[in-house]
């Protein structure tokens, strides 16, 4: 296994006989490894690809979900929704856009972030603000250059997080909502000298 980000407690394993016998053979990522032992920089690893050309919107989606859900049976099934839904990645790419460019700004993510819940042109099924976060994060973070970096925001995340952060629910969160979440994680990143990933990966192992 590759050496974990600073602050992920460990890797998830996943059943990869089972994800691609589940799921359309265009959407596995040849590039997660054969072991099943994913971490976050294996995903990372896809997300580049599919910034560069070189993997798909699908198989971009594969790969968070398959480290999004790791070893829970019901995954494999759920990610094949999603995909059936988008078959030929449109909805994936065009909500995804504005996070692509090399440096996204708080306007991009907002706008990337309302379009995965837009149902006319990029919402998809069993994909909800836990789930699409994770892809902004993957897609959209910039290691190294500080400030609002989308993260992710799931009802784990949610349910640590102080009041000064902004989110008032466990789930649902709107664009704004999550705005502020990053701009408070970016300003606890400052103040202790770390990533702002590294902020939200300590508000999970706080569970």
């Amino acid at each position: 296994m590759r050496d974990p980000l600073s602050g992920e407690r460990a890797s998830v394993t996943v059943r990869v006989d089972r994800w691609r016998a589940g799921l359309p053979p265009d959407a596995w990522p040849d590039i997660l490894p054969a072991s099943g032992k994913f971490c976050r920089r294996d995903v990372f690893a896809v997300a580049g690809a599919y910034r560069a050309g070189s993997a798909s919107p699908r198989q971009l989606l594969t790969a968070v979900l398959a480290w999004a859900y790791g070893p829970i049976g019901y995954g494999p099934w759920r990610a094949a929704r999603s995909l059936d839904a988008d078959p030929e990645g449109k909805r994936l790419a065009y909500a995804l856009e504005e996070v692509s460019t090399p440096a996204p700004d708080e306007d991009a993510l907002l706008t990337a972030y309302r379009r995965f819940r837009d149902p006319d042109h990029a919402r998809l099924p069993w994909l909800g603000p836990g789930l699409f976060t994770k892809v902004l994060y993957f897609v959209g973070y910039r290691r190294g250059v500080g400030g609002v970096q989308p993260l992710i925001l799931d009802r784990v995340v949610a349910g640590q997080l102080p009041a000064e952060a902004g989110v008032g629910r466990r789930n649902g969160w709107s664009s704004e909502e999550w705005l502020a979440y990053l701009r408070w994680a970016a300003e606890q990143a400052r103040i202790r000298g770390v990533e702002p990933d590294a902020v939200e990966m300590a508000v999970v192992s706080d569970r």
